[in-house]
Order: C-alpha cells, then sequence, then structure tokens
C-alpha cells in the first residue's frame, strides 16, 4: 500500500498579494543563482596572473563554486526547518553579497576561495530552496514558475559572462576585481524582498514533517535524477569555466571567447522559459531528452575538431543542450507527490548532484596541467553523454519518488533521526501537514503541480 504524506493546507500567505511578492523574490533570487558562477571564466587568465596560481589551481577555482554547492545545499533543509524560509534566503543573499565582495579585494589565493565560499551561499541555498517553494505556493503553475526563475538564472548568468570581461579591460590594472565585485550589488536587491513575507500564522513546531532524505537512496527514480542531474552540471560547469579559456587557447581574442560564452547563455533565456513548460507533457519528456542528447555530441565534437571554423555554432548547439537543466529542474516537482517530499528530493539530488558535477571543471584544470591538452576534456564531456542518455531514459517515467521509497522502507517519514531529518518549514512557522500512516488520505499534490 502507497503511503504518502497528507495534502500540505495552503498558507495564508498564499493570498494574490502575498503570491505575487513571493513569485518576484523567487525571480530576484534565480538572477542570482549564477552570477558569481559565469563571471569567473572570462577572467580567469587574469584571476591567475593576479593572484599568482598555477592551472591546477584554476581548475580549484572552477570548480569550488560547485563544491560549495553541494556542501552548502545540504544545511538548507535544517536552516529551513528552525526559521522562515523568507528569511534564510534573505540572510543566504546578504552573505552571498559579503562574499562578492571579499573575493573582489582578497590579496592572497586563500582569501579569494574563502571569498568564494560566501559568495556561494546565496546561490546554495536557492537551489534547493525554490523547488520546494514553488511547488508550495503555485501547485497549479510548476512549469510557469520553473521557466520564470531559470529563465531569470539565465539572465544573470548571461549578463555576467557577457560583461565581466568588457568591465574588466575597460577599468585596467586589476579591472578582474571589479567585475567580479559589481554583481554584490545585484545580490542585495535581491534580499530585500524576502524581508516582506509575512509570517505564516497557525503552525505550529509539533507539526513539522518529518522526511528521512538518506532513504531516498531506495528509489531508483531519486538515484536517476541525482546522477542526470550532476553529469549535466558537470557538462554546464565545464562549459562556463573552461570553453572561453579554450577557445582563447585557440587563437580567440578574450572578448571574443567572452561574447560566445554570454551567445551560449543568451540563448538558453528563451529556452529556460519554453522548456519547464514542455517538460510537463509526459509524451514530450524522451523527445526533449533525445534532442538534448544530440546536441551535446554535436556542440562537443564540433568544438573540438573545428573550434575556429564555427565556434559560435558549436556553443550555440550546446546552448540547447544546456535546457537539460530546467527539465531536470521541472522534473524534481514531476516526481514528488507532496511539496515535504519535494524538498527532500530536490535537496538530494542536488547536494549530491553537485557533488559529481565538482569532478568536472577541477579534472579539466589536473588535466590540463598535467598534459598541456584539452583532448581529455573532451573525452569527459562525450563519455558523459552516453550516461545522460541512459538515466534520462529512466527519469522520464512516470514514477514517483515517495512511492518507491515507501515500497522500500516501513514507515518512512515517520521515525527519523532529528540529524537525519529535513523538516519542512513554511514561509514563517513550518507548515502543517502530518506524516501520512496507511489510512491517511493519499496523493497530495497533482503529478505535474
Amino acid at each position: 500500500m502507497t503511503r504518502t504524506a497528507a495534502p500540505t493546507v495552503a498558507a495564508p500567505a498564499s493570498r494574490p498579494r502575498g503570491l505575487v511578492l513571493i513569485g518576484v523574490a523567487i525571480v530576484l533570487t534565480g538572477l542570482n543563482l549564477r552570477t558569481a558562477v559565469t563571471s569567473i571564466g572570462p577572467v580567469l587568465r587574469e584571476i591567475e596572473d593576479g593572484l599568482g596560481i598555477s592551472s591546477g589551481l584554476a581548475g580549484l577555482v572552477t570548480t569550488m563554486p560547485v563544491l560549495c554547492f553541494a556542501a552548502i545545499g545540504f544545511a538548507g533543509p535544517g536552516l529551513s526547518a528552525r526559521f522562515r524560509d523568507s528569511h534564510v534566503l534573505s540572510a543566504a543573499l546578504a552573505t552571498m553579497a559579503v562574499g562578492l565582495v571579499v573575493r573582489a579585494i582578497a590579496p592572497a589565493f586563500w582569501l579569494f576561495l574563502l571569498g568564494t565560499v560566501l559568495a556561494m551561499v546565496g546561490g546554495a541555498l536557492g537551489n534547493v530552496l525554490l523547488p520546494s517553494l514553488v511547488k508550495r505556493y503555485f501547485p497549479a503553475r510548476t512549469g510557469l514558475m520553473v521557466g520564470a526563475y531559470s529563465t531569470a538564472m539565465s539572465v544573470g548568468a548571461t549578463v555576467a559572462a557577457v560583461s565581466t570581461a568588457p568591465v574588466a579591460a575597460a577599468i585596467g590594472d586589476d579591472g578582474w576585481r571589479w567585475a567580479l565585485g559589481v554583481w554584490a550589488l545585484f545580490a542585495l536587491l535581491a534580499a530585500g524582498p524576502w524581508l516582506f513575507v509575512r509570517a505564516t500564522p497557525g503552525a505550529s513546531r509539533g507539526t513539522h514533517v518529518a522526511v528521512r532524505m538518506r532513504d531516498l537512496r531506495h528509489s531508483r527514480m531519486a538515484l536517476a535524477l541525482m546522477v542526470f542531474f550532476g553529469v549535466q552540471g558537470l557538462q554546464a560547469y565545464v562549459i562556463i569555466g573552461w570553453s572561453a579559456s579554450y577557445l582563447r587557447d585557440a587563437g580567440l581574442t578574450a572578448a571574443a571567447a567572452g561574447l560566445l560564452l554570454g551567445l551560449n547563455q543568451v540563448i538558453g533565456i528563451p529556452l529556460s522559459a519554453l522548456v519547464p513548460a514542455l517538460t510537463v507533457r509526459p509524451r514530450l519528456q524522451r523527445p526533449l531528452l533525445l534532442t538534448f542528447m544530440a546536441c551535446y555530441t554535436v556542440g562537443w565534437t564540433g568544438l573540438w575538431v573545428a573550434p575556429r571554423t564555427a565556434p559560435w555554432l558549436w556553443m550555440a548547439v550546446l546552448s540547447v543542450a544546456m535546457a537539460s537543466f530546467p527539465m531536470i529542474l521541472t522534473l524534481i516537482g514531476l516526481r514528488a507527490r507532496t511539496p515535504e517530499t519535494t524538498a527532500a528530493l530536490s535537496t538530494f539530488v542536488q547536494s549530491w548532484g553537485y557533488v559529481i558535477s565538482a569532478v568536472g571543471p577541477l579534472l579539466v584544470g589536473v588535466l590540463l596541467g598535467a598534459t598541456g591538452s584539452y583532448v581529455p576534456m573532451f573525452v569527459l564531456v562525450l563519455a558523459g553523454v552516453l550516461v545522460l542518455a541512459v538515466t534520462g531514459w529512466f527519469m522520464t517515467r512516470e514514477r514517483y519518488a515517495d512511492d518507491e521509497v515507501n515500497r522500500n522502507v516501513a514507515g518512512w517519514s515517520s521515525s527519523a533521526r532529528c540529524e537525519d531529518v529535513l523538516e519542512v518549514a513554511g514561509v514563517e512557522a513550518p507548515a502543517s501537514a502530518h506524516v501520512g500512516t496507511d489510512d491517511a488520505p493519499r496523493g497530495g499534490a497533482s503529478p505535474r503541480g
């Protein structure tokens, strides 16, 4: 018998005005989720010179954000259980602003890394908390809202990628520091609206829903989502962190390489809005998957064989392939029945997924330093396409992680220890929803919600 959590009672904050404010806050947060990442690649060589580091350490610079997404993301559930989600995100974005400033003024490599860790707090917590907030407050508009904030994420990533090199060049000596630090202003702007989201009355700490995240390993769907998320992230962060450097080594100027990376991000903007709306249609999921796999193969092969012949085409095709990211974000919500399980699944998939993603840019840097060649990079990413095809085929089956865990783990969600529990909070106090039993109502949110 399938057991799921009872449907969560809608919070009073879901009145029209409250929904508009939450929607605006979500979109502004999305705008900042990748600016600290995509601003690195176009000035990576200047960072190496300014800090006096090797290509191996440059690989650490490009993979550090992904490691932070993984490690800091695990803290999201605990923080969300103890504080308002709105306050968690506001504080995270403020911390991000501080980190961006520290990174920009850092005189030494270790301080640059410290600033990077702080700068990633906003992105890491936003990554894991936004899907559950969308599921909670916009259950009938999952495709629309995921599309809205992933589009905002693409816009922020694009602007950062395109403008960083020109800003650095315009300022001159140490211009890369200003080009990295300016994004702190946008993080502070996004922190503001969360402070005005009202508390949710009527909920108590005694009504927390306990969801044991470690038990999600018993769900093949959760594992498939996690591996797919990790490998598509590996592909994306190799593109973001190393494509501009590769193109510069192939003979392009720094400005041209930065513009091509920007083109890659620009094309992703409309796709970020379109793909979630298509992903909620089950019959379109596998055709989308096959399209993305073909684009990865063509884009990487073209960039490898003919980097100067048509680099704009290869970067554009890879941009289409990278639309697998809004697809997987949407599927996280579609493969869980309730906001509580969505929050647990989001944390499980993204945090462990980013551990996989972190391997890519770091390994590229190490292998480049050891061999002086980009060939290992292309072997790595093309092998990753095969992994994506296999796991993607499985995750596009219409199954639910909740059901799989309930079949394999007796009493799931009802007997978790404190240190291994995701206790889901609402916008103020925790949302009032009890753990389901055999005679609890079944279902929950719509499978498409």
